[in-house]
């Protein structure tokens, strides 16, 4: 009896240890971290958070998402996004948006989760919370229903959680075991997506660990957070702008190398615009993995691996950068692919009257090099602002969003004005390798007799003082005049009362009957 019974958990324990050895630890973030990292200290956290969830019903093609908005602070960290029954999760997406008004900025990170459902039905999202900077987040949860669109292949089945066996120290020292190093397939590159790029253009520059499915039970990601800061001071370069990618988790990926196939895992990503045609040196990096030896003589009840280290080099690369072609404003280009949207908050247009005019600037590229369009001078306009609002999005390997401009303007005089000669944003697009100058479209027609700019008009509604607020004398007077007006002021209210006391003491000392 107690044989069998020492057999049976012996088996159990085999099979947890064939389970654990086809298995790849994921290591836990991909956002560089310290090497050595302070003591954690309270901090007070800054800024706030607000969870969002997408539509709540939408057809199986679609995904649900849940997303954080963080305002006022950079993001340091937040914790994970929750699990939902029936669904698995299908990447992150990140937008920043930055406001300036009146030379205050302000910052609003959004972190889209997305989810994908593996059939149609109804399900539950439990109550949950995020912890983005220290701050925590909650959300209620809600009722998902996944509606029929298209047929959805199921996601083969996960694999059996790994265990441990540990009931051989419980019967005696297992035996001494002989073992070898498989050979493995695995390589680690650093991938730019372009060989060759103008001053300006973006390439996404990715740091890739590549493994073959029969490699997962030998490899394992070792100190992985200690060794990130490392490898990225190596490829930083000097010359460029980085846009890095915000995402934590780092997934396997299936692809295809050589015609075999392959998983492969990004540890990061980010996109660089070359500032100068200097040529980018990415040079070979070094990652440390945990890989294991397997015994000649499996025997049930042991592990039959053994725990040992091996370094992986990736090749270098070059990235050839060119300059811009020749131009009278080369220095003002911007490069990437964008078009340009334009609005007016009115439709009819009379003088001394205010309206807004705003240009939103759409498209691939670095939208902080993008800077507002200096206005021509024209005569009888005034042309006020702008208020700058600029939203960044990282998706998919792609780096773009949306710029916008807000101005105010004020007409003296009735007539056109000329919007397309006033604004013009020259861009720089490196697939067709052109110029293309950004110009307005709208037609704004002023009407009215000239006047003097009614920059009161909105403090009175007298008539009377309306027309002589605007047809009054606007020469400039000497800065110290209020002081002389309150000098003779107060000498005429000194003389009054002198004349007062006089003649009241006059008064009481004349003669008495």
């Amino acid at each position: 009896m107690i044989s069998g019974f020492r057999w049976f958990w012996l088996s159990m324990g085999l099979l947890l240890h064939v389970s654990a050895a086809a298995q790849i630890v994921v290591p836990p973030a991909a956002t560089p971290t310290p090497a050595t990292p302070a003591p954690a200290a309270p901090a007070t956290p800054t800024g706030s958070v607000a969870i969002v969830l997408g539509p709540t019903a939408f057809p199986i093609n679609e995904y649900f998402t849940i997303a954080f908005r963080l305002t006022g602070a950079p993001l340091e960290r937040y914790s994970a996004f929750p699990d939902i029954e029936g669904f698995k999760k299908s990447g992150k997406s990140s937008t920043t948006t930055t406001r300036i008004t009146n030379g205050q900025t302000t910052t609003e990170l959004t972190i889209t989760q997305r989810y994908a459902a593996f059939k149609e039905g109804e399900f539950v999202l439990k109550p949950f919370t995020l912890t983005i900077n220290g701050l925590t987040a909650r959300s209620a949860g809600a009722s998902l229903k996944v509606l029929p669109q298209q047929a959805a292949t199921a996601p083969p089945a996960g694999g059996v959680a790994p265990g441990i066996g540990l009931l051989d120290q419980l019967f005696g020292k297992p035996k001494p075991q002989d073992f070898v190093e498989p050979r493995d397939n695995a390589f680690l590159a650093v991938a730019p997506d372009k060989t060759s790029v103008y001053v300006g253009e973006g390439v996404n520059v990715g740091l890739y660990f590549y493994l073959t499915p029969t490699d997962q039970g030998l490899l394992n990601f070792y100190n992985f957070s200690s060794q990130l800061p490392g490898i990225l001071r190596q490829l930083r370069q000097p010359t460029v702008w980085e846009e890095p990618f915000d995402e934590q988790e780092v997934l396997p990926e299936a692809t295809v190398v050589g015609g075999k196939p392959y998983l492969r895992y990004r540890l990061y990503a980010a996109e660089y615009y070359p500032l100068t045609p200097r040529t980018l040196q990415l040079p070979a990096v070094a990652l440390q993995m945990v890989k294991y030896k397997v015994a000649k003589k499996p025997e049930p009840g042991l592990d039959n691996r053994m725990e040992g280290l091996k370094t992986y080099f990736s090749l270098p690369r070059t990235i050839a950068v060119k300059p811009l072609p020749s131009h009278p404003r080369r220095d003002e280009a911007v490069v990437g692919s964008y078009r340009l949207l334009e609005s007016i908050d009115r439709t009819n247009f009379l003088t001394g009257q205010a309206f807004t005019y705003t240009l939103r600037i759409e498209g691939e590229g670095n939208l902080t090099a993008l800077q507002a369009p200096v206005p021509a001078p024209h005569p009888g306009l005034e042309i006020y602002g702008p208020e700058v609002q600029q939203e960044t999005t990282r998706a998919s390997g792609r780096v773009g969003g949306r710029k916008t401009f807000r101005y105010r303007l004020i007409a003296r005089q009735p007539g056109t004005v000329p919007l397309d000669s006033l604004f013009s944003i020259l861009t720089f697009d490196p697939v067709a390798a052109r110029y293309v100058t950004l110009r307005p479209e709208l037609h704004v027609v002023v009407s009215g007799a000239p006047r003097m700019l009614r920059t009161l008009s909105a403090r009175t509604s007298d008539p009377y003082y309306e027309q002589r607020l605007f047809n009054y004398d606007n020469t400039l007077r000497p800065l110290h005049t209020p002081d002389f007006v309150r000098r003779y002021a107060n000498l005429l209210l000194v003389a009054l009362f002198l004349l007062t006391v006089v003649g009241w003491w006059r008064g009481n000392a004349g003669p008495r009957s």
